[in-house]
């Protein structure tokens, strides 16, 4: 009796470990790692369910896929969500245990092929928002010991595991759709304010250099008023998609609102800046847009400056936004610094 309880003191010490590192990284202030976020949800899960091997799945409706990136070792797994246990799962909305998987024609067995390894005993269990809403599931491999999983006991287990990583993945996918424009899947002005208290006062910190230039469409209600909105979405994406391939690693872009975009550079000067902005103009003017069976060509002027550590943060953009509103009054499609 005194060992059974010893190794359930050992289970809960670990339970407790696993939470609070899973608590922590999603209060932190750093940027949300997703890898982390899943390494220590799919622990819980297996440590909860006392098993072998444990990923957790994402569902994505809007592709109507589901994705991992635990278990394997593979940086991440994107299956159709009709398919295998989990697809099952979340389908019928149900748990679903089975100790005899090569038996069942859900199961995949191209993984256990793969790498050798034999799957015994498979437990899936859908994981929920705080609406009920399906978001993804656990699926618990092989049960430590002889025996299978129990439909009773380690489903109950994993109901606790469930219940703290739905909570969990609702503050992740809050956090993200916050901090992140739906159209065009940049950062937007919150998204820059979270990065600017991370890395960029960071950067400063370290006596490195900060540049940033705030741009504009050029008429582009004149494009929402000549082709339509939908048109004006797809330049805003097409905008946003030649900005963001135009960053390097020590660059981001931010929807600042409207057609106005930001992009904040570290350890870069002024005339990095401007050398920037003026290769981002011409690549969008010499890029056409397929937009509605319309061919749209627009331009963008841009207001740079060197960020001064003097001036807060609105004042460094609102002296970049002085120069953007020269490069309008200056006939438009040119860079102003």
């Amino acid at each position: 009796m005194k060992l059974n309880i010893n190794i359930e003191e050992t289970t809960l010490k670990e339970i407790y470990d696993i939470s609070s590192k899973l608590y922590g990284e999603m209060c932190s202030d750093k940027e949300k790692d997703h890898a982390a976020i899943f390494e220590y949800m799919t622990e819980l899960g297996r440590t909860m369910a006392d098993a072998d091997r444990a990923s957790f799945w994402k569902w994505d409706r809007h592709k109507n896929e589901l994705w991992t990136t635990s278990a394997t070792g593979v940086d991440k797994i994107v299956i159709p969500d009709n398919t295998g246990l989990v697809g099952r799962a979340l389908r019928l909305g149900q748990v679903v245990v089975t100790n005899d998987p090569y038996s069942d024609p859900d199961f995949n067995r191209d993984v256990d092929w793969m790498t050798g390894y034999t799957t015994k005993s498979v437990l899936v269990m859908p994981v929920a928002d705080i609406n009920g809403e399906f978001i993804g599931a656990f699926q618990i491999i092989n049960k430590n010991g002889d025996g299978g999983f129990d439909e009773k006991e380690d489903v109950r287990k994993l109901s606790m595991a469930a219940l703290i990583c739905g909570l969990a993945m609702e503050s992740e996918t809050f956090y993200e759709e916050s901090h992140h424009d739906k159209l065009t899947k940049l950062k937007n002005r919150m998204g820059f304010y979270s990065d600017f208290s991370r890395k960029y006062n960071k950067a400063l910190d370290e006596g490195k250099t900060l540049s940033l230039f705030i741009s504009d469409i050029d008429k582009f209600k004149r494009v929402n008023d000549t082709y339509g909105h939908n048109a004006g979405d797809d330049v805003l994406s097409t905008v946003a998609s030649i900005m963001e391939s135009s960053c390097t690693d020590t660059e981001s872009v931010y929807r600042w609102g409207g057609e106005e975009f930001v992009m904040m550079m570290i350890g870069a000067t002024l005339e990095d800046s401007v050398a920037k902005a003026e290769s981002i103009r011409k690549k969008i003017m010499a890029t056409p847009i397929e937009a509605d069976g319309n061919t749209i060509k627009v331009t963008m002027s841009f207001g740079c400056r060197q960020f001064d550590q003097n001036l807060s943060i609105e004042d460094n953009i609102s002296k970049a936004d002085e120069h953007l509103y020269t490069a309008k009054e200056s006939g438009r499609n040119c860079v102003i610094y």
